[in-house]
């Protein structure tokens, strides 16, 4: 359920699972972090979901329920994509919920379709988000948005999304946004990213 296409120095990891809405399985987690590791050497490392509706909608609910809800797996993976050295983008083909969102925040960069809606319910829920996601949700859109996210449940769209600076840009087209990132060799990449305070989060 997770696909990857590898051509021209870019790796591409796709969340294969549209009729749920790409939620995510253990066996989806750690192929996803089998799959960043294999793509240490790529100049530009993009994460998608399947179809036109959802990036993902978080933990599958059957597999939440069986304790995917507070599995490592999802700190191995942001941690993961966080230390990956090349650019990474998070191409947002739909709506954002839940434990998908460490996957984006890990990541360089996010771009979102115009119909994105980001939430992680995670107080309704009754959980606690993943351990890194409230710092870097909060170095991305400030504390207090973290806190409206996170612990008051708000519901955002593209525009606010790309206001409060949760995405970066909104395209008709994320993957092929994406793909028009990959310019540079992945060491110049990962020395300009060292360069930038907070560039490497890992």
């Amino acid at each position: 359920m997770i696909r990857r296409d590898a051509a021209d120095g870019i790796v591409t990891l796709t969340l294969d699972r549209p009729d749920k809405a790409n939620s995510l399985t253990p066996e989806m987690l750690e192929a996803l972090i089998d799959g960043v590791a294999g793509a240490a050497e790529a100049r530009l490392l993009v994460v998608t979901g399947a179809g036109d509706r959802a990036f993902s909608a978080g933990a599958d609910l059957e597999a939440a329920k069986a304790g995917l809800a507070t599995s490592p797996l999802w700190e191995r993976l942001s941690g993961a994509l966080a230390a990956h050295p090349g650019l990474s983008v998070a191409a947002l083909n739909g709506t954002l919920a839940g434990g998908a969102f460490g996957m984006a925040l890990a990541c360089d960069i996010r771009v979102a379709v115009p119909h994105a809606a980001f939430f992680y319910p995670v107080a309704k829920l009754g959980f606690l988000p993943q351990p890194s996601d409230p710092a870097r949700l909060a170095a991305l859109i400030g504390p207090a948005r973290a806190k409206l996210l996170l612990a008051a449940g708000a519901r955002l769209d593209a525009s606010e999304a790309l206001s409060f600076g949760l995405i970066d840009r909104i395209v008709p087209d994320p993957v092929r946004a994406a793909r028009d990132m990959a310019v540079g060799e992945p060491g110049h990449v990962a020395a300009i990213k060292a360069m930038i305070p907070g560039g490497v989060t890992r």
